[in-house]
């Protein structure tokens, strides 16, 4: 009786483990493009450039910043059937927890895009003058 008892949670603890590398396994595949910017060997005359295929659909752009990220970023996408640019703004938010203080950094601008066809797109990202900050850039299926 005791070894169940130990042995069933055990198990569910197994399974849930298993289970969310799995969810991040599948979150992680919908990202069409993914760039880490930290590194200003990356960038040509300060922007930094590639392509991608990208299906039909809609995507959002999503970022991992922090405190020394560029203050902007501006991001241009050119394809057969699609032009884009954005100019992303670094914003930080104070959290006071009443024993402490953070801030969290997120890119605010137009985040949501929509490819209307299977395409090669390019992409180029200006930091603005700052190539040392560290960011990651990342197109996500929505």
């Amino acid at each position: 009786m005791n070894k169940k008892i130990i042995i069933i949670p055990l198990v569910l603890i197994i399974v849930v483990i298993i289970l969310s590398f799995n969810h991040v396994d599948k979150k992680s595949s919908n990202a069409v493009f993914h760039v880490t910017l930290a590194d200003s060997d990356l960038y040509k005359n300060g922007i930094y450039s590639n392509t991608f295929t990208v299906n039909k659909g809609d995507y959002l752009f999503k970022f991992v910043p922090n405190g020394d990220s560029p203050q902007s970023l501006t991001i241009l996408l050119k394809g057969k059937d699609y032009d884009f640019t954005e100019n992303f703004k670094l914003k930080g938010t104070l959290h006071q927890t009443g024993i402490s203080e953070y801030y969290t950094w997120d890119y605010n601008g137009q985040k949501a895009i929509s490819i209307p066809d299977q395409q090669v797109i390019s992409i180029e990202i200006n930091p603005n003058g700052n190539e040392l900050g560290s960011v990651s850039v990342d197109i996500i299926k929505n």
